[in-house]
């Protein structure tokens, strides 16, 4: 996690004294007068008050920075593709595209982040569009400006001065802007004042505790952002992500080659990333057990893994639920889940047969055609290898047709349970799971669990489940839905 509020209000008053320092060239003045020299002739500035302040990119520092000028009595100008009408109207700021920034503006400042689309935003030809006389500030990052570009119009005398705290290679030994007339740096002192270190402080402990406490994850840099309200209200969705992906990953031996999560209902309304992240994680795992949420789609994406989701409107009986669709070069394999009104997860459809299955530590899976002996098999051999059966779910897709079991069991399968199965020749797969069913993230602390208002009402035990998908399987028929 970072922590971008707390030097906010540092970094724009940085810029803001930079600005005063280019605009009265205070710092060459100052080592002149240190020197025993007495030119005051020699440095000529400028006011500030009625000089127009461009201002490329107005979020959180920049939009201070931008209520510090008018204070200043300059006329503002911002460039913000996320700046709206109605906020620029009332942050008191005319918005204005790039281009239009760069003829008017007496002062120019950055505010945005180093990416691909920020890359040199003033660039050589970007730099020669600027107003005659102008002055450049850039305390936001190194690499947004082309420094060689601009040693050679401050040289030319087209811009008048420029005051950097940043620079593309730091520490900065060397650079095009050092030792040139009128040019202000400072060794990336944007954050660099006492309060701003506390303020930083505080924060990364504030967000460090909300994580632990209610399981809020904040300004994370890794992974989606989870607010504490969400984390409440998603502990047994992620937990159902999670296994849904688990089931996947434990069930398929070949490469995975495409990923499809649907989320259904109430589900839709949720942070789909976060739930994302947990899904692919569960998969993942199989292939390397290191694997988390925060490297679950780094690593799924290295192998040539594509994913994809889809969301739909309330289908069926379930307020809600999650389906996970894997493709490999053989087949596909879907598992779907719900959420009931315990708050517990629950398995309802696997390979497109509806089931109502708890989620236990140990597990077995088995599947099979639809004939007489398969209970008994599996409820004698447990017993003969000392095995204890917690909760027995079977399922079939029709009379006589394919058919699933899934056993909640209290000790790992021996292996000489499985081979006594695989013996009697009635099983097509018999799989042993594992899952990690204690929640490892945190619980609330003082509000309710999430089973009150939208998880009331959901069916338990309701084998009419009917939903309506809009990827093509063979198990499911597509319907119109939105994305």
């Amino acid at each position: 996690m970072n922590t971008p509020f707390g030097n906010m209000i540092t970094t724009a008053e940085h810029t803001i004294a930079m600005m005063f320092a280019v605009a009265r060239q205070i710092p060459e003045a100052s080592a002149s007068t240190h020197a025993g020299k007495w030119e005051k002739s020699k440095f000529m500035g400028v006011e500030l008050t009625g000089k127009t302040l461009g201002v490329i990119g107005a979020g959180n520092i920049g939009g201070i920075v931008c209520d510090r000028a008018r204070a200043l009595r300059m006329k503002v100008l911002a460039c913000d593709p996320y700046l709206g009408e109605d906020k620029a109207v009332r942050m008191q700021v005319e918005k204005i595209d790039l281009d239009g920034l760069l003829l008017r503006a007496d002062f120019i400042t950055l505010h945005v982040p180093l990416t691909d689309q920020t890359r040199n935003i003033l660039g050589r030809r970007n730099l020669a569009k600027t107003k005659k006389g102008v002055r450049i500030v850039n305390c936001a990052r190194g690499g947004l400006v082309d420094e060689e570009a601009l040693a050679e119009l401050l040289r030319s005398g087209h811009v008048a001065g420029a005051a950097f705290d940043v620079f593309n290679v730091e520490p900065a030994r060397e650079n095009p802007l050092f030792n040139l007339r009128n040019v202000v740096c400072t060794p990336h002192l944007g954050a660099a004042t006492t309060e701003a270190q506390e303020n930083v402080a505080l924060q990364l402990a504030e967000q460090m505790s909300n994580c632990l406490l209610t399981g809020a994850v904040e300004h994370a840099l890794n992974m989606p952002s989870v607010t504490a309200q969400e984390a409440r209200v998603m502990r047994p969705w992620i937990k159902l992500a999670g296994h849904l992906g688990n089931f996947i990953g434990q069930t398929t031996d070949e490469p995975v080659q495409a990923i499809n999560i649907l989320y259904d209902g109430v589900v839709t309304g949720m942070n789909l990333e976060v739930l994302n992240c947990s899904t692919v994680a569960g998969i993942m795992t199989k292939v390397n057990p290191d694997v988390n949420m925060v490297s679950a789609s780094v690593v799924a994406r290295e192998r040539g893994i594509h994913i994809s989701t889809t969301s739909q409107d309330k289908s069926g009986v379930f307020e809600g639920y999650i389906k996970v669709t894997v493709v490999t070069a053989k087949r596909e394999r879907s598992v779907g889940g719900t959420v009931f009104s315990d708050g517990k997860p629950r398995f309802i459809q696997i390979k497109g047969i509806n089931i109502d299955a708890e989620i236990g530590h140990h597990m077995l899976y088995t599947t099979n055609q639809d004939v007489p002996g398969i209970i008994g098999a599996l409820g004698q051999t447990m017993g003969d290898n000392g095995v204890n059966i917690a909760n027995f779910t079977l399922g079939r897709a029709e009379t006589g047709g394919e058919a699933i079991a899934l056993l909640c069991v209290d000790e790992p399968i021996p292996t000489a349970a499985r081979a006594k199965l695989a013996e009697t020749g009635l099983f097509t797969q018999i799989r042993p799971l594992e899952f990690d069913v204690a929640w490892s993230g945190p619980a609330p602390v003082t509000a309710p669990g999430p089973r009150e208002s939208y998880l009331d009402g959901y069916v338990r035990g309701c084998r009419a489940w009917e939903p309506r998908q809009a990827i093509s399987t063979r198990h499911w028929a597509p319907v119109e839905q939105h994305q």
